[in-house]
């Protein structure tokens, strides 16, 4: 039986040959079509399409960045202390958070640690809503905020939680939109991202193809996302593992003008990162560290313990890929051996 035999038996009266052609020949796909394949039956088929396109945009490669996060305090001098410590031991991303520190202070602070470390270490800071909330306080509004910032020598705007906020949920799709935008157009990258709980019901599902295409949308005119991260919500009826597979399968489908799929490691389990890696995506997020582990000995515990790059290096290869490091603009800063040839052959989606 073929692999279009096979979709068109289980997707539930789709037509399964049309999108594989299309899948082929790079044609777009439609909203019609990503609510089929949202409910094809078929994992490994849906897989091995999605595994297509991700060796399209990133051959045999799966993306990692060494990164830390980093509170910002009224004490400057202590997070510089702590920054150039990291970049030391090989982090080359660090994440700010603003909790412990206003607007007025945030650009002085960002450019002093900007002066005080290597130009290979990326800052990013700042969520689309944090963004929406400085502008508040500043006379140029969203503009003025995010050109102050890219002054200062922020890369990057951060990602979204899997936890929406108070302040996420009040700001408007076209708000978010005309930020990323404006982001983009500043030169500092934004990534996208679109939570996503249980997929069961039929108009979950359309809800997140609908949200993916406003995404593809918005790539369309900028051009300034370079990678996409889906986030489970931790709820009770979270998503299962196929679901979550296909979810990644459906997204890299889809956001055919977003060069990578983001899949979190510490948000969805180790395991189904790499199940994600033959589905769709071609990097794992998140927190990776130089040297040993803060805390517990095997990769990754149930807290969310960070993976050292080791770790990292070993289960990238283990499922078939060859590590890259990136930096902030997604650029290659390292490349690693792959798999040996004599225990691993092509990466094939895996079936679960």
């Amino acid at each position: 039986m073929t692999d279009t035999d096979r979709g068109g038996q289980v997707a539930r009266g789709m037509d399964a040959a049309d999108i594989e052609r299309k899948v082929r020949s790079g044609e777009r796909l439609s909203r019609a079509d990503g609510i089929a394949l949202y409910d094809c039956d078929d994992l490994a088929w849906l897989g091995g399409l999605a595994h297509q396109v991700r060796t399209r945009h990133s051959g045999d490669t799966a993306r990692f960045a060494v990164h830390r996060s980093l509170e910002l305090t009224a004490d400057t001098g202590e997070a510089v202390g702590r920054a150039t410590r990291w970049a030391a031991e090989g982090v080359t991303e660090l994440r700010l958070t603003t909790g412990g520190i206003g607007w007025s202070g945030l650009p002085g602070a960002v450019r002093t640690l900007r002066d005080a470390l290597p130009a290979e270490v990326a800052l990013t800071a700042c969520t689309a809503a944090d963004i929406a909330g400085f502008a508040a306080e500043h006379e140029g509004g969203v503009s003025g905020v995010l050109d102050a910032l890219a002054e200062a020598g922020l890369d990057g705007l951060c990602a979204e939680g899997p936890v929406e906020t108070a302040a996420e949920a009040e700001l408007s799709w076209e708000e978010r939109a005309r930020i990323l935008r404006l982001a983009h157009g500043t030169g500092l990258a934004a990534p996208c991202t679109v939570r996503y709980g249980s997929v069961a019901a039929p108009a979950e599902r359309a809800d997140f193809v609908d949200r993916l295409l406003r995404l593809r949308e918005l790539q369309d005119e900028t051009g300034g996302c370079q990678v996409f991260l889906p986030l489970r919500r931790d709820v009770p009826q979270s998503a299962t593992g196929a679901e979550v597979l296909t979810t990644f399968a459906v997204s890299r489908l889809l956001l055919d003008n977003v060069p990578h799929l983001a899949v979190d490691w510490a948000l969805h389990s180790v395991q189904t990162a790499q199940l994600a890696l033959q589905h769709g995506a071609d990097e794992m997020a998140g927190a990776v560290v130089d040297g040993e582990q803060a805390q517990g000995e095997g990769p990754g515990d149930a807290q969310g313990d960070p993976l050292t790059r080791e770790d990292l290096l070993d289960l990238i290869t283990d499922t078939g890929f060859r590590p890259v490091q990136r930096d902030a603009r997604h650029g290659e800063l390292r490349s690693f051996p792959g798999p040996d040839p004599q225990r691993r052959e092509t990466p094939q989606p895996m079936r679960v």
